[in-house]
C-alpha cells in the first residue's frame, strides 16, 4: 500500500554537456562530485575549489560547494540512512536535527553566491544552460535543507517546485541535458506517494504527481546522466526497496558499492539484504 512520503531529498538538476568550460576543467568538477558520492568531503571541497578559482564568475563552483557542505552535514547527522526514506512512519516522526551553525552559514553563503552569479548570467542570456542548472540546483539544495534538517516541509515543497521549473526551462533549451530530468522525476515520484486527497490538491496547485512518469524520468538520468547519474541510481534503489523489489535494489547497490567503496551506506544496505533484515 502506498503511504505518503515527505522525502524531498537533494532535488537537483545538473547537466551533462552544457558546462561552458574546457573538457579538463569540466573533468575536475566532475571528479569533485564523485568524491562527494564517496563521502570524501574534504578532498571534494579542495577539487571544486581548484575549479572555482579558475572560473570565478561561474555559478557551478559555489553551487557545487554548497552541495558538498549539505552532503557532509547529512552524513554527520545520519540523514543519508536509507531506512529513513523507506519507512514512512520513521520519516514522519523523525526528530528535528541540530545543524552545525557554521556549516549552515557556509552552505547558504555558497548557495546565495551561486544564485547571484546565475541571475547575472540570465539577465543577459535567459536560456544560458549553466545558469539554469545552477538556479535549479540551488533551489533543490535549499529544499533538502528545509525538509531534512529543519522540518519545514511546506517551504521545502515551494523550493522543489521552483527547482523543477528551472529544470524544465533547461530541458526546453537542451533536451539532451539528461541530468535535468531528475528534478521533475523526483517531484512526480515523491509527491505521487502521498494520499489521494493530498495528490489532488497538489495537482491543482501545479505540482507534478505522476508516479510512473517520475520513475521514467529518474531512469533517464540513471542511464544517460553525468553528475547526477549515481544519485539517480540511489533513488531507484530506494524506490525498489519501498516496492520490496530487493533483487533490483541489490543490483543497483552493488554497482554503487563497487564505484564508491568509501561510502559505507551501500555496504550496510547490501548486508541487510543478504541477512534478510531488509
Amino acid at each position: 500500500m502506498r503511504r505518503p512520503l515527505k522525502f524531498l531529498f537533494f532535488t537537483l538538476s545538473l547537466l551533462r554537456a552544457a558546462v561552458a568550460a574546457s573538457p579538463s576543467a569540466a573533468d575536475d568538477l566532475y571528479s569533485g562530485w564523485l568524491k562527494m558520492y564517496d563521502l570524501r568531503f574534504d578532498e571534494a571541497r579542495q577539487t571544486i575549489d581548484h575549479w572555482q578559482k579558475a572560473h570565478p564568475s561561474d555559478a557551478l563552483g559555489p553551487v557545487s560547494q554548497a552541495g558538498g557542505y549539505l552532503f557532509a552535514e547529512f552524513a554527520r547527522l545520519g540523514v543519508l540512512e536509507s531506512e529513513l526514506f523507506v519507512d514512512d512512519h520513521r520519516f514522519t516522526h523523525r526528530k528535528r536535527l541540530q545543524p552545525d551553525p557554521e556549516v549552515r552559514r557556509l552552505f547558504f553563503r555558497e548557495a546565495d553566491t551561486a544564485d547571484q552569479l546565475a541571475d547575472t548570467k540570465l539577465q543577459g542570456s535567459p536560456n544560458d544552460r549553466d545558469a539554469l542548472f545552477a538556479k535549479s540546483l540551488a533551489l533543490g539544495l535549499r529544499a533538502d535543507y528545509a525538509s531534512l534538517v529543519e522540518k519545514q516541509n511546506l517551504q521545502s515543497l515551494s523550493y522543489t517546485k521552483e527547482s523543477r521549473m528551472f529544470a524544465e526551462r533547461l530541458l526546453q533549451a537542451d533536451a539532451g541535458a539528461y541530468d535535468a530530468y531528475l528534478a521533475p522525476g523526483l517531484e512526480n515520484y515523491l509527491l505521487s506517494l502521498k494520499a489521494l486527497p493530498i495528490r489532488f490538491v497538489l495537482h491543482l496547485t501545479g505540482a507534478n504527481v505522476d508516479r510512473e512518469k517520475g520513475i521514467e524520468q529518474i531512469k533517464i538520468t540513471a542511464e544517460r546522466g553525468h553528475y547526477l547519474e549515481p544519485f539517480a541510481k540511489v533513488l531507484l534503489a530506494v524506490a525498489a526497496l519501498r516496492e520490496k523489489n530487493n533483487a533490483r535494489a541489490q543490483v543497483l547497490l552493488e554497482e554503487l558499492h563497487r564505484r564508491f567503496p568509501g561510502n559505507t551506506l551501500y555496504e550496510h544496505e547490501l548486508s541487510r539484504l543478504a541477512n534478510g533484515t531488509r
